[in-house]
């Protein structure tokens, strides 16, 4: 069954966000507009769920699709994650305002689910139950080849009553073995290890051996008691995991660059299959730039990666910090010098120096306006 969420609170927020003109109302307009890839045909993160979906082991489990934007204490504290945690700060979440952010993980989805009236009502009558929730997520990241801030995730829920049935960790590894299999083929070799997540307990992470590399691929356990009694369950058992589908996407076709599965270069997606080794279309030369400025020390570096992915857009390949000092004497008190390398390398064609040059001389004036920077020379 599909359980579709729909929260009032959500839409009034994105209405007040489309008459906002501020750079943040823009940029989080701007992630919330970007295409589910999970949803996009031919697209292999959707190969990725439909594969998923198809295993024995999930079979009749219900398909929930929940906000985007979620109250804080809906998306940390019910999931152990408190006051003080490192991913409720602004630095890696972005907030629409005071009170609700962007998804930072799609294990939200418990919530909506287990309040919603027809789970209300199997729990009622002792019934065991499981859903899927897949979609986009967004937190904030460095700039390499291997992350973006908007991606994509996937995570299930299996829950059964105590007098009825006691869930094993083997019960949850036999579920992960067959999705392992049905995305990498039958003869894929994976482990798990013991991990540690707040909200199960105990945990375990899944490896798959692809290319060969051991990467990982999944996050899993055995959801807390005390987690389920926050959302009011009482009396259950059972298992959960949770894992990012550009990951697995990238490994299966050995991609150089995420920014490949946003491709609308016919020459790429025609490649974006899963198990078959991407071959480059080719391989455009980098430009490189550096970029040195003295800012006071509360300067937060995602913060900063957004505004260059905004600015540089799709020529943005890697950036990397090179140099960070202070210098009371030469800069002021409370003051931090920073170095990035940015590479710009573009997917489709080769970049000029002349247009580089623009980009480049733009983000220098914005990094002064908008981060209160001096620009040093480099």
């Amino acid at each position: 069954m599909l359980i579709k969420i729909d929260s009032d609170e959500e839409n009034a927020l994105k209405a007040t966000l489309e008459v906002r003109k501020d750079k943040e109302a823009v940029r989080l307009k701007r992630f919330l507009n970007l295409p589910d890839l999970s949803r996009t045909p031919s697209n292999p993160l959707k190969e990725i769920v439909d594969r998923t979906l198809k295993v024995k082991g999930l079979n009749g489990f219900d398909i929930i699709e929940v906000p985007e934007i979620i109250p804080v204490p809906i998306l940390f504290d019910l999931f152990n994650m408190p006051e003080g945690h490192p991913a409720r700060s602004k630095s890696d979440t972005y907030y629409a305002d005071d009170n609700n952010v962007l998804r930072t993980h799609d294990t939200v989805f418990w919530y909506y689910y287990l309040n919603h009236p027809i789970i209300k009502e199997r729990i009622a009558k002792g019934k065991a139950f499981g859903a899927i929730c897949y979609g986009k997520v967004y937190r904030k990241d460095e700039i390499d080849n291997r992350h973006m801030n908007v991606f994509h995730q996937m995570g299930g829920l299996y829950l059964a009553p105590d007098n009825k049935q006691t869930v094993t960790p083997e019960d949850l590894k036999n579920v992960l073995s067959e999705i392992a299999k049905s995305i990498f083929g039958n003869d894929v070799e994976f482990r798990f290890y013991d991990h540690q997540f707040p909200y199960t307990d105990p945990s375990f992470e899944m490896e798959a051996f692809i290319n060969n590399v051991w990467i990982e691929m999944l996050g899993s356990g055995l959801p807390r008691k005390s987690v389920l009694k926050n959302f009011g369950l009482e009396g259950y058992n059972g298992w959960a995991f949770g894992f990012g589908l550009e990951r697995l996407a990238i490994a299966s076709m050995d991609l150089p660059d995420i920014r490949l599965l946003w491709s609308n270069d016919e020459r790429v997606k025609k490649q974006l299959v899963l198990g078959n080794k991407y071959q480059e279309v080719s391989k455009f030369p980098p430009i490189i730039r550096d970029i040195s400025f003295v800012v006071d020390k509360d300067f937060v570096p995602n913060d900063y990666f957004d505004l260059i992915r905004e600015v540089g857009e799709e020529m943005v390949e890697n950036v990397g910090l090179i140099d960070k000092y202070e210098n009371t004497e030469k800069f002021g008190a409370n003051k931090l010098s920073y170095t990035f390398r940015i590479t710009y390398r573009h997917l489709g064609r080769t970049l000029t120096n002349e247009e580089v040059n623009k980009i480049h001389t733009e983000l220098e004036g914005r990094t002064e306006s908008e981060f209160k920077a001096s620009i040093r020379g480099v």
